[in-house]
């Protein structure tokens, strides 16, 4: 329902807790870049034989200049205002964050043990559960058009100081038009807007570059008429990949690891079996929600790989990068 111009905001909006729209994309910087850090930092250590950076009973951990990362991070969250700084701020904080969590063993043992075979199950689970609370607060209730006109204003306030270029500009324009004329504050926003000088010069946005080429490249892909045949089939064949690698890695079964894999596996084939049935019947919908919800659980697949052999390693690479085209893909398919 479009809030009229008297109408209350929820009390997150009163205290101030407006969302980001590209929350979302934030997030998955974040992740992906803490992810990559992660698998990267032991593949590196495994191959150098895990070299100790010091002397004379000193060790320089890497946890170290990964709290440096996160500072730099929250120091430009904090000191600079508009969307610019962002995409740049989750990619350094989530490297700092992976440096950090991937020495979590030594700080949850008495004997500071770096090898600690739970840490695996520790770093899989805080990532899981980043993801799943920042989706939980950022999908629980729809974005208020006001929100939407508030990130309007946070590009506006870049704007005002510095100028914008043509493509902030249209950024802004396009989150604007989304917003309903009754919505109080719009016209007076697009004025700010138009009052904003044009200037060409920009930041280096590498991560924002990368994200519009993944867009174009997936709506080329979303709009094939084999798309959906694709996905199922990509979604298939990453559950059944998993299953055989994980066996192979893990000599058997009888491997506790294996076993979760496997699980986890068999679950995410019941979803891909249930979202293949609704996209036969033309629910799109419900098929993009079904096939999404093994996300979670495919994360699950590069938790092995955390402890293991360099070769793993480049297998949990191979399966996080898979599932991040299986779910941009399936999220293209609803406009399709």
């Amino acid at each position: 329902m479009t809030p009229s111009a008297g109408e209350r905001s929820s009390y997150l909006m009163r205290a101030g807790l407006v969302r980001n729209v590209r929350s979302g994309e934030h997030l998955t910087t974040f992740v992906v870049s803490g992810v990559a850090t992660v698998l990267v930092t032991r593949l590196i250590l495994s191959l150098s034989g895990y070299p100790q950076i010091g002397g004379k009973g000193l060790h320089i951990a890497h946890v170290l200049p990964g709290g440096l990362l996160m500072l730099i991070a929250i120091s430009l969250l904090l000191g600079y205002v508009g969307p610019v700084v962002r995409p740049a701020a989750a990619t350094i904080g989530g490297i700092g964050f992976g440096l950090f969590i991937d020495e979590v063993g030594k700080f949850v043992t008495s004997d500071n043990n770096y090898f600690y075979q739970p840490t695996a199950a520790i770093v899989y689970v805080v990532f899981v559960l980043i993801v799943l609370g920042t989706r939980f607060l950022s999908t629980r209730r729809p974005i208020d058009p006001r929100e939407e006109l508030a990130n309007v204003i946070d590009h506006a306030v870049e704007g005002v100081a510095g100028g914008l270029s043509r493509r902030r500009r249209a950024e802004a324009s396009e989150l604007l038009r989304a917003v309903p004329p009754q919505v109080q504050g719009r016209r007076e926003t697009r004025e700010l807007l138009a009052a904003c000088p044009a200037d060409e010069v920009e930041l280096a946005a590498p991560v924002d570059a990368a994200w519009q080429a993944l867009q174009r490249a997936f709506e080329r892909l979303a709009t094939h008429p084999k798309a959906p045949r694709i996905a199922v089939a990509v979604l298939v064949l990453q559950v059944v990949a998993a299953l055989v690698i994980a066996i192979v890695v893990g000599d058997g079964l009888n491997h506790l690891p294996v076993l979760g894999v496997t699980a986890g596996s068999l679950l995410s084939a019941t979803f891909t079996v249930r979202g293949a049935l609704a996209l036969r019947k033309g629910n799109r919908a419900r098929a993009v929600r079904l096939f999404l919800s093994t996300s979670p659980i495919r994360l699950l697949h590069w938790r092995n790989g955390l402890s293991r052999s360099p070769e793993s390693f480049l297998r949990g690479i191979w399966g996080r990068c898979a599932l991040q085209n299986e779910s941009s893909t399936m999220s293209e398919l609803i406009g399709s």
